[in-house]
């Protein structure tokens, strides 16, 4: 497993890491602890050393079953919690005692005294705009209580606001083949900055493992059911905001006309990601060992050619961005 700097002032982590959305079950199938033991202990097999959670996931079932394993293991591993969906803080009931509570509230779940990396989750952008929200983080850091703050965003715009601020260490956004958009703004300046980019969703919402067939179906209580038109947050979050039967049509595209031989589409679509200089780190989830194991090994392969990421941006370009749906 290959690391890099997460930003200019992080430390250095696994450049695939684990997402941990799915050890809370707010979505798809229940997760027991003994499963979520066993994805969590290969990650660590596998070399990967940081782990993406939030205080709303699973209502901090998310960051408690992590806090238990670390507390089975010697291994360093970097964790990323998140503030700004619990309760009901969510759209403008911010305010400094909650980010406090929040806080507090993850370190127990976690066993730490001190979070390595809190970021901001998805806050409206007059929060962002606002500032205050910021002036509050850099005084937990200045407290000891955090390391580091960044910011999950939604847009563009987003990330562009939250880099004017100083002590940013990281963003965390949604990157893939099917959401290149930020290759032209965003990627270049957060390289300039030294902020580093988390990307999640690198396979939006696993369309692009290129398994699912129009027959697939999912749970009542799966995002990838309840939310494909934003019915219960921002659409983009769930197929990078394409319809599923549009999502299928792109990817025996990219199947048929951009596929190397000898790869497959999960590799595709990690090494892309992986082959953008301004990329710190992947968190793709996990609901079996078996699919660590694979997400892990893109960290060996070669980089694809140049003529292919042309290929591929032009092919965003012209088959894919009109359908993108949702705030990007």
């Amino acid at each position: 497993m290959k690391k890099r700097k997460l930003g200019k002032l992080g430390p250095a982590v696994s450049e695939i890491g684990l997402g941990c959305w799915q050890l809370g079950a707010d979505w798809g199938d229940p997760m027991s602890e003994s499963k979520a033991f066993s994805i969590l202990r290969e990650a660590v097999s596998q070399g990967i050393t940081i782990f993406d959670t939030a205080d709303v996931y699973g209502q901090g079932k998310s960051e408690a079953l992590i806090g238990k394993f670390l507390n089975s293991t010697t291994t360093p591993v970097t964790v990323i919690t998140k503030f700004g969906r619990g309760g009901n803080l969510y759209p403008n009931n911010y305010s400094e005692k909650a980010l406090f509570d929040s806080v507090t509230g993850s370190l127990g779940r976690l066993g730490l005294t001190s979070l390595d990396l809190l970021q901001l989750h998805c806050v409206p952008q007059e929060i962002l705009v606002q500032g205050d929200i910021f002036t509050w983080l850099r005084k937990l850091q200045h407290e000891g209580l955090i390391k580091n703050f960044g910011a999950s965003v939604e847009t563009v715009e987003q990330g562009l606001i939250c880099m004017e601020q100083e002590g940013l260490l990281s963003l965390q956004v949604i990157f893939n083949v099917f959401r290149q958009k930020l290759l032209t703004e965003l990627l270049p300046q957060a390289k300039d900055k030294g902020v580093g980019i988390i990307v999640r969703l690198p396979l939006a919402s696993g369309l692009l493992s290129g398994n699912y067939t129009a027959s697939t179906r999912f749970s009542k209580n799966d995002h990838r059911n309840y939310n494909r038109n934003g019915e219960a947050f921002n659409v983009g979050e769930t197929f990078a905001g394409l319809t599923f039967e549009k999502g299928l049509h792109l990817i025996e595209k990219i199947r048929q006309n951009f596929l190397p031989d000898g790869m497959n589409m999960v590799q595709l679509a990690l090494r892309w990601i992986l082959d953008h200089e301004a990329v710190s780190c992947i968190i793709p989830g996990a609901s079996r060992p078996e699919q660590v194991v694979s997400n892990a090994a893109v960290s060996g392969l070669d980089p694809l050619p140049k003529q292919l990421h042309h290929q591929l941006y032009g092919f965003y370009l012209e088959e894919v961005q009109a359908n993108i749906r949702g705030a990007y």
